[in-house]
């Protein structure tokens, strides 16, 4: 086993020439920031999120076994640079960039916080270990990161899979407000990979939802929010604009605590399974 390199959130492995083992650390990272305090058991939930995940959906997938509660084995693949995200509701980012004139909603939106979509959107962005830029389809056929037809296709599944997690997050009393998929190819053929938990969605009670408002969640957003409360993802912007890395504090052990309820919650709440 070779160490390949050490991601945002997992540590990344070869086994051989086909396979590489995912490490799904206790790591955390918000507005491209990896901060220095883990969250209790959070490479565990991811881990087995990412199983269930990618064993219910139809879509093809990467994933191989499970090898220990925060180790999985997939496919080697070529990774496709960029970000597909969908975004079902009117929420984070995208709120300023609208704002600023930097993305189009569908036509008739509500634009209170976290209003529904008439339908959801595809809002990609490039892949970077550092700093995620949203791009358009024009941009990514421009930079060369898809094909025509491989855009298309990854904008049609990524819809796809939004649709089909909505509804089994809906039966589990959850709203799934937008998710973030990577895909890669294996030869010609484009298949899912990456991992697909808290970290890569926004999901909210549908017992506390309410259109205006800042949404309890069950996700990394809570970090966000925290940070965004005490002026540090402006600090973080501020320090990228001037080329410097963003200084991660540490983070409380409440938070962290909370965090990691949450996680574990949703996963027994989706799946029917305690961990």
């Amino acid at each position: 086993m070779r160490f390949l390199r050490s991601g945002k959130v997992k540590d990344i492995y070869e086994l051989d020439d086909k396979h590489v083992l995912f490490h799904f650390t206790d790591r955390v990272s918000a507005f491209d920031v990896k901060f220095p305090t883990p969250i209790p058991r959070k490479g565990e939930v991811l881990c087995k999120f990412a199983e269930f995940w990618f064993k219910k959906l139809p879509t093809q997938n990467h994933y191989v076994k499970t090898e220990a509660k925060d180790k999985m084995v997939v496919k080697k693949m070529n990774i496709i640079p960029i970000e597909c995200v969908v975004r079902g509701y009117f929420y984070g980012s995208l709120v300023q960039r609208w704002k600023e004139g930097e993305v189009k909603i569908p036509e008739g939106s509500d634009t209170q916080i976290a209003a529904k979509f008439p339908r959801p959107i595809f809002d990609p962005t490039t892949k970077s270990e550092t700093h995620d830029i949203p791009i358009t389809r024009d941009d990514a056929l421009e930079k060369n990161l898809a094909s025509p037809s491989d855009y298309d296709f990854l904008e049609k599944t990524s819809l796809g899979i939004y649709q089909k997690m909505s509804e089994t997050a809906e039966q589990a009393g959850f709203i799934l407000a937008d998710l973030k998929l990577e895909f890669g190819k294996i030869g010609d053929e484009i298949i899912l990979g990456d991992s697909i938990g808290p970290d890569e969605y926004r999901m909210w009670p549908k017992e506390s939802y309410q259109v205006g408002k800042i949404q309890e969640s069950y996700d990394k957003q809570l970090l966000r929010d925290w940070l965004a409360a005490r002026g540090l993802q402006k600090k973080f912007e501020d320090e990228r604009k001037q080329g410097l890395v963003p200084a991660a504090p540490d983070l409380p052990q409440e938070l962290c605590n909370e965090m990691s309820s949450r996680y574990l919650t949703s996963y027994a709440r989706i799946t029917g399974i305690r961990l």
